[in-house]
């Protein structure tokens, strides 16, 4: 066995598939989560597999014994969704984070890795590609949460404790565990294939990097076996290519190779005020870091799981924020009708 690895976040569209690449790399893998969208590894026959039922806010540190790596995925997951509840953004992309890493290393755990987010960089200027050092311009609290975690985290970086934070491009890709078309090209290929039809908002001269999710877990894989530590610890790295830095509206012409036969609608508003071009330099000169998958990869994967019936795009747990409304608009009818914490 290579090692003992906690992935925090473990039920959701990345950590899903995080936890079965780790655990079929010879790694015993703790998986942490609230596990709100339903799957919690039951289908997975694995010894080397523990699956923990928590909250990074408040969880037993014992969980931490013998864990070499911490990879915290754990977060109120997109902008829309942070802004439903900015308290709770807070607690857990901030401060449920910071607690994390405290907690690690006072148990002993050599390494820390954030997943943190290249919207940090929001209303970045188009005119040059962002690196980790340009100045972070928010334009949400999803955003503020990861900067607010990466700035206080850094500060527990020493010989003994190495440090990483990972911003990773917008995910694409099949994850039929824990699927989502509420991000950019997973909802256009399910338009696509749904309706033949796509939707640009605003203009589309928005840009967006993307990478898909096979390749941002490739990206935690090599800092987590990476052994010279002064490579990465106290460092930030974009996780994505530079190839793949694209306006919105060109993302929607991808999918003229796919389905020829698609129109495109453009749409004036968008409230949506993020756009950044990205550097991607820093990880391939220091990683080696390259990405192996394309968006028509990803693409042609998310139309072949739902001509198969793996993923359903009417199900309401594959956008995140219309399921949290769900939660909470049920915990308000529930918590009417309970009495002693019962229904019947």
């Amino acid at each position: 066995m290579k090692g003992t690895i906690l992935i925090t976040g473990a039920g959701g569209y990345i950590g899903t598939q995080m936890v079965k690449d780790f655990l079929s790399r010879g790694y015993k893998v703790k998986a942490l989560d609230r596990y709100f969208f339903g799957y919690d590894f039951d289908d997975v026959a694995s010894g080397d597999l523990e699956v923990i039922k928590d909250d990074i806010r408040w969880f037993k540190p014992e969980i931490l014994k013998g864990v070499d790596v911490v990879i915290d995925l754990s977060s109120i997951s997109n902008d829309p969704s942070a802004e439903l509840n900015p308290v709770a953004t807070n607690e857990i992309n901030y401060l449920g984070a910071l607690n994390m890493a405290q907690k690690a290393k006072e148990l002993g755990v050599k390494k820390y890795i954030l997943s943190s987010s290249c919207s940090i960089y929001g209303a970045g200027s188009d005119k040059r590609m962002l690196t980790e050092e340009s100045e972070l311009n928010p334009v949400s609290k999803y955003a503020e949460s990861k900067i607010n975690a990466e700035r206080d985290i850094s500060t527990l970086s020493d010989k003994n404790f190495s440090v990483t934070f990972l911003r990773n491009a917008t995910a694409y890709g099949l994850s039929k565990d824990r699927m989502r078309f509420d991000l950019i090209l997973n909802i256009m290929t399910l338009n696509a294939w749904k309706n033949q039809k796509i939707f640009i908002l605003g203009g589309g001269d928005q840009w967006r990097p993307l990478c898909h999710i096979k390749d941002i877990i490739k990206a935690f894989r090599l800092v987590t076996e990476e052994q010279d530590i002064a490579k990465i610890n106290k460092q930030a790295f974009n996780v994505g290519s530079n190839e793949q830095n694209y306006k919105v509206k060109q993302v929607a012409h991808i999918f003229k190779e796919i389905f020829p036969n698609i129109k495109i609608e453009n749409i004036p508003s968008d409230p949506d005020k993020r756009s950044y071009n990205v550097c991607f330099d820093k990880i391939n000169k220091v990683l080696n870091f390259k990405t192996e998958l394309a968006p028509v990869d990803g693409i042609r994967e998310i139309a072949r799981a739902l001509n198969e019936d793996l993923v359903s795009g009417d199900e309401i747990r594959t956008n995140t924020l219309k399921f949290y409304k769900y939660l909470l608009d049920a915990d308000k009818v529930l918590s009417k009708v309970k009495i002693k914490n019962r229904i019947f």
